[in-house]
């Protein structure tokens, strides 16, 4: 599995980085970063799951289920 933010569509609202501290940051002005390169580790798939699930903007992306 692989993340990504749509950076266009973030608002900075940073409930990824709530459900998902490991994996979601935030850049200077606030909107949400990945903060792993390359495939998310197993253990840490639910949480980006929910993140992506808690999104209101709908800008997280997952790939390579």
């Amino acid at each position: 599995m692989k993340v990504t933010v749509d950076a266009d569509a973030c608002q900075g609202q940073q409930m990824c980085a709530i459900a998902a501290p490991e994996v979601f940051g935030s850049d200077e002005w606030g909107h949400a970063v990945v903060l792993i390169t390359g495939d998310v580790p197993a253990a840490l798939r639910d949480k980006v799951r929910r993140a992506q699930a808690n999104c209101p903007e709908n800008a997280i992306r997952i790939t390579g289920e």
